[in-house]
């Protein structure tokens, strides 16, 4: 059987190129990537299916790893388009619909790419990349968190991502964002520069530095820009994790961690909905992870997963039957 071709995931890119062309169009085209995340992509999860019988991994990684770069690189362009239209056309309502489109690309493409990026050699191009990413996101003490405790703790009550079947996704929002910081800047405590905190302060002294230089209006649309990538990060940190449990001693298997072979989702966010072979193995890069079977499987794709998440009683009776049971009775 041939494995996946490359070319598939530059899918990927449909999106972050519609939102950096229709910033510099302007007008109410600024909000066509909120109808091609929240409308198309959920039908495209739908008639795309998957994969009867997975392929296999790529014997060379090439062109996926041009892909995962070509990502990052677009959070910068993306940026800096939206900083410009918004000085260009002031607070407007169309803004608004520009930052929750470009917000959508910091997520999908940036921080889905700073996590792979944050799993490379410390130190590397890559890992560098990665970080500069997450700083333009600011969101920079996620490496620290997600590489030091979530991998470790993921799926019991220690571990700021991983909800219970009892938590709602606004809720989760907001226990994990602070809590995942508070996690970071614990793991550093005693260190000489604590990473988490150090990471803070440069991001605070880039707003004040541009409210001063530029306008405080441009600090508030990146700042906009920045909590609409944070949210698509832990809604995808949610729906990975949520309900699956283990008690403590217990070991850490494919069974704490959701997965999903829904191609378009799977091509579009680099196969970030193969989570359970992420977490057996988190060096493997993104294009060698393959499907376990026996893993708990969500319904559908995350983008077709989104809507569902939005009403947590919709979302609870749709997951319920799909958590093994023992795993409900734990905190």
């Amino acid at each position: 059987m041939k494995s996946e071709h490359w070319s598939k995931y530059l899918l990927g890119f449909f999106i972050p190129l519609t939102v950096l062309f229709t910033l510099y169009i302007g007008s109410w085209m600024m909000g066509i990537g909120l109808v091609l995340f929240l409308i198309i992509g959920p039908i495209l999860d739908y008639l795309l299916g998957e994969d009867d019988v997975p392929k296999p991994a790529p014997e060379s990684g090439r062109g996926m790893e041009a892909i995962l770069v070509l990502h990052a690189l677009f959070i910068p362009l993306v940026l800096v388009a939206l900083l410009w239209r918004a000085e260009i056309d002031g607070p407007t309502w169309q803004i608004l619909l520009a930052v929750f489109s470009a917000g959508i690309v910091g997520g999908a493409s940036g921080i889905v790419s700073a996590h792979e990026l944050g799993h490379r050699k410390l130190g590397s191009f890559k890992w560098r990349l990665g970080r500069i990413t997450l700083f333009l996101c600011n969101y920079t003490h996620f490496t620290i968190e997600h590489n030091h405790n979530h991998h470790k703790d993921v799926a019991t009550p220690t571990d700021a991502a991983s909800a219970p079947a009892s938590r709602g996704l606004y809720l989760h929002f907001m226990m994990t964002i602070p809590w995942q910081f508070i996690s970071a800047v614990k793991t550093d405590l005693g260190v000489r520069q604590n990473r988490a905190l150090r990471g803070l302060l440069l991001q605070i002294i880039a707003i004040i530095s541009m409210g001063f230089l530029l306008n405080w209006w441009l600090v508030i649309v990146w700042l906009g820009f920045s909590g609409i990538s944070i949210l698509m990060l832990e809604y995808v940190n949610y729906l990975r994790h949520y309900g699956l449990r283990r008690s403590e001693g217990e070991k850490q298997t494919h069974m704490h961690s959701w997965q999903t072979e829904a191609r378009w989702s799977r091509w579009t966010l680099m196969e970030l909905t193969r989570h359970p072979s992420h977490h057996m193995k988190a060096s493997l890069p993104f294009w060698k992870l393959q499907p376990i079977e026996g893993s708990p499987t969500l319904p559908s794709g995350y983008y077709a997963c989104f809507w569902p998440c939005l009403i947590p009683p919709i979302w609870k009776r749709l997951m319920k039957n799909r958590i093994p049971e023992e795993m409900l009775r734990l905190p």
